[in-house]
């Protein structure tokens, strides 16, 4: 079964929002906020509702510019993740307020910051300050 994602690249004072999403201090891999898609909501509407869940921010979802696939098949985990560039639309006060307890710790970071520090997906440094655009057809109801 395939996971479906999504993550935001909250561009605040020339820095962008990375998280580290592993129990305790785990790992030293970080990645943008978001998490898993909930059915019966669009990407947008899912990816703001984890932002606040994960970090007490609200934000204005824009478009999206990388699609990230990955697997694990020792553990039969297949994610495929849709990364959206956002816009802060309250406080920039974080909060972590992750119900599941996975987010521990977050941190602004320039280009040159984030290119030195371990992260997933390889691209994402490159994809973020990309002029490149991706197209999003908004969720519509297949009957009315």
């Amino acid at each position: 079964m395939i996971r479906l994602a999504v993550r935001a690249a909250i561009l605040h004072a020339d820095r962008v929002l990375v998280v580290n999403a592993y129990p305790g201090h785990g790992s030293d891999l970080w990645c943008l906020p978001g998490g898993g898609v909930d059915p019966h909501a669009s990407l947008p509407d899912n990816l703001a509702r984890e932002v606040a869940e994960e970090t007490g921010l609200t934000i204005r979802v824009g478009r999206p510019f990388l699609v990230n696939e990955f697997h694990d098949p020792d553990r039969r985990f297949h994610q495929v993740e849709i990364h959206f560039h956002a816009g802060l639309t309250g406080s920039d006060r974080l909060t972590l307020t992750d119900p599941e307890g996975i987010v521990n710790r977050a941190r602004g970071v320039t280009r040159a910051e984030l290119a030195s520090l371990r992260h997933k997906p390889d691209s994402l440094v490159r994809a973020i300050w990309s002029p490149d655009a991706a197209l999003y057809d908004d969720l519509e109801r297949i009957v009315p």
